[in-house]
This record gives structure tokens, sequence and C-alpha cells, in this order.
């Protein structure tokens, strides 16, 4: 499922052809997705300009002139594509309508954002922009990784007394927006923390250690386009390709990418999720 990364590298990917334009059509192909969609969607949509897209956690946020925001959530396969735009030095050509596209936004300007989701795991709903953060898929997400309030005495005191595995703590979005599977796999990895070790049992030096390293990996995953390892696509149909980079993810039985260590990668399963760490400098 597409983590922090790849709906950031999307909602950029989205502005040009999104952000100060107006829908003049929406076309909804389908009653539902995860969730039924929103009574009247295609007519709440149609007419209405995207005053701002941004991000929160690992949904994807259109803020309407007239008070509602669109909340999009990829889901599993689902895809926000751009066509009828210059992107860069080419123009992107409209695609022949696919079987999942199941939301089609036509901007004013000709532009054209499809949303496919070949599983139909992804989510739309629409709600007052005042107030959003009491909706039910946004209330009580933990701060931003990127933002300022994100910082190494909160994580400290979040973690403290906690006794559930590092691993589970930092992947709990309550604690931390956004974070997902693959990324605190590498992010443990590059702090030498073994993903099983006690939340709260971690000295508090350590834990403060982890929040400039989660920056870090996720700045160069987003500036490497997200991961694309099955369904994942950018906004201009390009694959992401920070999977090349990853020490320690998917890569089991391979040798261990810190200097000197010696050590070979595994695999082992938490909370029937796949963890991969090196066992000899994770500790």
């Amino acid at each position: 499922m597409p983590e922090l990364p790849e709906v950031e590298t999307v909602r950029r990917g989205l502005v040009p052809a999104m952000e100060g334009a107006v829908i003049e059509a929406a076309h909804v192909n389908r009653p539902d997705l995860r969730w039924p969609f929103p009574e009247r969607m295609a007519e709440r949509l149609t007419g209405q300009r995207v005053e701002r897209l941004r991000r929160r956690s690992k949904y994807i946020l259109a803020d309407l002139s007239g008070g509602e925001t669109l909340i999009v959530h990829l889901g599993m396969s689902g895809r926000m594509t751009v066509s009828g735009v210059k992107l860069g030095r080419f123009h992107v050509d409209h695609p022949a309508p696919a079987k999942h596209d199941h939301v089609v936004l036509e901007m004013a300007d000709g532009a054209r954002v499809t949303f496919n989701d070949p599983r139909r795991f992804g989510a739309m709903d629409l709600a007052p922009t005042d107030g959003l953060d009491a909706h039910k898929l946004l209330r009580g997400i933990g701060p931003e990784p990127l933002g300022n309030r994100f910082d190494a005495a909160y994580l400290v005191e979040r973690l403290r007394g906690r006794m559930v595995p590092i691993k589970t703590a930092l992947l709990d979005q309550k604690i931390v927006a956004g974070l997902g599977n693959i990324y605190v796999c590498e992010v443990l990895h590059r702090a030498g923390i073994d993903p099983r070790r006690k939340a709260g049992r971690i000295s508090a030096a350590r834990v403060a250690s982890l929040v400039p390293l989660i920056r870090v990996v996720l700045e160069e995953a987003i500036a490497s386009g997200g991961s694309s390892l099955k369904d994942y696509r950018q906004a201009d149909g390009a694959m992401g390709y920070f999977q090349h980079g990853f020490r320690v993810y998917d890569r089991e039985g391979a040798a261990c990418g810190t200097a000197e260590c010696g050590g070979a990668v595994e695999r082992i399963v938490q909370s029937g999720r796949s963890t991969f760490l090196c066992p000899r400098c994770q500790r």
C-alpha cells in the first residue's frame, strides 16, 4: 500500500493540473470503492475550483471553493494520473478509457485526472473543510514526520514506557503520520535498532536519533518518486525508483549494506507483516 512518499509524490504530480483549476465535469462510474461514495459526488465536484491540494498522512486532500474537501486514499492499487497537459517537455495525451477508471475529473483547461483502482480498496469522501481534522478518517492522526511538531522530545515522550516492538510503535498512525512497513524497516536498519526491541526500553538518545533518520529516508524516497513494487505509479504514469536503493526491505539473503558489517538480511514476520533486518548490526 502506498506510504507517505508515494502519496506525496502523487500529490506533487497533481498540483500543476488541479491546483487553481476548475473541475468542469466530474464522472463517477460506480457507486463505491472500499466504501460508498458520498451522495451526489459528481454534482458536488462539478464547477468547483481546487483552491489547494495537500496531504495528511496517506490521504490527498483537495480543498474546494465551495467549502468542502475531497479526501482521497489510493488503497492498494489506486492510481491518480494526469493527461491532456504538458508535463515537463512532453505532452501527455488522453488515453482510451480503461475498465477500472472509476472517477474522472475533466478540468476546464483540458486536463483530465483519472482515478483507476482495479482492486477497489481506495476511498473518496467529501467533507466540510472547516473541522476536517474531526473526520473519521483523519481524527487522531499524529504529527507529520516532516513537520515541526515531530521532534526528538515528542517521540521520546510518546514512546516512553511502551512495551510494544519499536516497529509496531512507528507504524502507529496516532504516534506519527504516514509511515508504513517499507520505510520503517529502512529507518530502523540505518539506526541499527532491532525492530523487535520494546520501544520503551530503547534509550532516549537512540529514540531521538530516529527523528532525523525518518526525515532523511522519507525525503530520499520522495526525491526518487517513491517505491514501485507492484501497482504504484506517479501521476504521469512513471514508476518510482527508490526500491533500487533499499538497504533491507525485500532483500532477504542479500549482504547487509552497512559498512564492515558482513551480515545478511533476514526476513521475519511481525503482526502478520514481513520485517527485514540485519540481525548482526541491528541491536
